[in-house]
């Protein structure tokens, strides 16, 4: 395994960024704000997805077992009319192996998986999401951008995570002494033409809480 620590620039706040799934589980060391998993989609499967009409890309949030986000997935592909093919193989298969990946690294029995195909500038400010962790995988368009807060100003150094490649993102529930500074927020896209197909993975303990 590959691994390199990057520390951000502002302050000590440091993002592992690794070239095996397994890497991942630096996310759980006290002094790492976020992770990456640094890949990329394979060619011929990201022109399927960059090509496919704004319309038929796959939208909708479920609170459900780990090990029944296949079938909803699935489900949330055929509501929006993305036809069987290759690329939606693809595309199921590894959104169901990270959600096998995040839900065990968090031990989480349930998660929140939200699908949503995003042309507007949401959660463009720099913010930390209230909860404990939180995984972010763009498969279509740009990626999420992060940078180290000081004193409550937006990050002076901008970086942003590559098309396809999943990250780790801390919350406000997760205990962090001293804070790691660390904030996110999607590229301001409104007006660009462009359309991004994101992954949004939350661990759920009590699923009769999210209802």
């Amino acid at each position: 395994m590959s691994l390199l620590q990057q520390t951000l620039f502002e302050t000590s706040a440091a993002v592992s960024i690794c070239d095996t799934a397994a890497g991942l589980r630096h996310f759980l060391e006290p002094s790492c704000a976020a992770a990456i998993w640094r890949r990329q989609t394979p060619p011929d499967i990201q022109s399927w997805l960059d090509d496919l009409p704004p319309d038929v890309l796959p939208n909708g949030r479920v609170v459900l077992p780990a090990d029944a986000v296949g079938k909803a997935v699935s489900h949330l592909c055929d509501m929006s009319g993305l036809q069987a093919s290759p690329g939606r193989e693809w595309l199921q298969n590894d959104i169901v192996a990270l959600a096998e990946i995040f839900a065990d690294l968090m031990e989480a029995p349930f998660l929140r998986v939200r699908l949503q195909a995003v042309a507007t500038n949401a959660c463009r400010k720099f913010h930390v999401d209230a909860l404990t962790a939180r995984l972010v995988c763009t498969y279509r368009g740009t990626g999420t951008q992060y940078g180290t807060s000081v004193r409550d100003q937006d990050p002076g150094r901008v970086f942003t995570v590559q098309t396809g490649a999943p990250i780790l993102l801390r919350g406000t529930q997760w205990s962090e002494t001293p804070p790691s500074g660390l904030r996110h927020r999607s590229p301001p896209i409104e007006g660009s033409g462009e359309t991004r197909l994101l992954l949004v993975l939350d661990p759920i303990t009590d699923p009769e809480t999210e209802l």
